[in-house]
């Protein structure tokens, strides 16, 4: 299997330490610019753009991105409640014909209530999958029509369109893919019939293995195939001892009193994913190694403060990458990575991990114009010296 890997842009905020303003960087557009211009160059598949209002817009950013790269891909949200499917159509199709077909679509039904309700939304859990059912449903086929010159009409319980259609067809056909994370039993039957790509965060690969075998399940009864994918932080060193020291110095500016105020917050979400993320660390303020790893290598660490993905990766690159392998013989074969800071554990993660992993990136870098390493000696490049003998 041949692994799509992608990057996270931290347009929330980037820092050495989480929850303190110490090591913390200002995300400006030439420091999205630096990581997208260091994922596309360095073989990344893409980036995710995370969203919500703690978040830059990512539509805006991932426009400002497409003239800084040549191959990367954008996954990028649409939000059910906050845009029409007639409009994110014409914007994916916009998007996808302005960067020569490089966008995916993250289809978001938000888990912050007190967030969703500030932009508008006032749907229950189980209304906003069904209203996400219909608009995801009307966006594909508008989308899709467009090729054809075919306009859509649609008139349910959540959305109503007469006649929607677009002049201008995105690059790909039917449509950009539609990427889709969710834990809960509507997610999942929401991914098994409309989907291309269901995503889960980093739990255990026990139990991301029971939820993919339940998306899988039910997609076949329906004859529909989804492919998987996971999103995860990784914090990889060249030993053990240095990458679980970086983990520890990664939570070590954060006091009990920030953890506590963030977990009442997250506590106040009525998503089922974030519920399931915050139960992997349920010894509270306890920091220990012992207390937050909950499987060899996968740490739970992050979630103490940060919503959404919560665990990391913890190793050295041979035992990242067995993890990884792991997670890929379960289905998974694109996975989404992000370390603090971004822009260098973007570096270190590719340098040290893509070597051991099933993908060409190696030789397309070494096919490269100028050179790779620093010349030995003044004398040649290190792999043509290597290759000499």
């Amino acid at each position: 299997m041949s692994l799509q890997l992608f990057w996270f842009l931290p347009t929330h905020g980037d820092s050495r330490y989480l929850g303190s303003t110490e090591g913390a960087r200002p995300v400006d557009l030439a420091y999205l610019q630096q990581i997208a211009g260091a994922a596309d160059s360095l073989g990344y598949e893409g980036v995710l753009i995370p969203t919500g209002r703690s978040c830059e817009d990512p539509w805006v950013i991932a426009s400002s991105l497409i003239g800084a790269t040549r191959r990367l891909k954008f996954l990028v949200a649409v939000r059910p409640g906050l845009h029409q499917p007639s409009l994110a159509a014409r914007m994916a199709a916009t998007f996808d014909r302005l960067s020569g077909g490089r966008l995916l679509i993250n289809l978001v039904t938000g888990g912050d209530r007190a967030e969703l309700e500030a932009d508008g939304v006032f749907l229950g859990h189980a209304e906003r999958y069904g209203q996400s059912a219909e608009f995801i449903r009307v966006w594909r086929e508008i989308v899709a029509r467009s090729h054809h010159g075919e306009a859509v009409d649609f008139d349910g319980r959540y959305i109503q369109v007469k006649g929607a259609r677009l002049v201008f067809p995105p690059v790909q056909r039917p449509h950009p893919p539609v990427w889709f994370g969710g834990s809960s039993e509507a997610a999942h039957a929401l991914a098994a019939e409309q989907v291309e790509r269901y995503l889960s965060w980093g739990e255990p690969p026990a139990e991301v293995g029971r939820k993919l075998a339940d998306v899988r399940a039910r997609a076949e009864r329906v004859g529909r195939k989804v492919e998987f994918g996971i999103r995860l932080h990784v914090i990889v060193r060249e030993t053990e001892e240095e990458a679980w020291q970086a983990a520890d110095a990664l939570i070590s500016r954060v006091d009990d009193a920030t953890i506590a105020k963030a977990q009442e917050a997250l506590g106040r979400m009525d998503s089922e994913g974030q519920r399931r993320m915050a139960a992997l660390h349920r010894k509270g303020a306890n920091r220990s190694r012992e207390a937050l790893e909950i499987s060899p290598n996968l740490w739970a660490g992050v979630g103490l403060v940060r919503s959404g993905a919560g665990t990391a990766l913890v190793g050295n690159p041979q035992q990242v990458a067995k993890r990884i392998r792991e997670y890929a013989a379960l289905g998974i074969d694109a996975f989404i990575f992000s370390g603090y800071p971004h822009l260098e554990e973007a570096y270190r993660f590719a340098e040290l991990v893509f070597p051991l992993l099933p993908r060409a990136v190696q030789q397309r870098l070494a096919g490269q114009d100028g050179p790779l390493g620093e010349v030995v000696a003044n004398v040649d490049a290190p792999s043509r010296l290597r290759a000499q003998g």
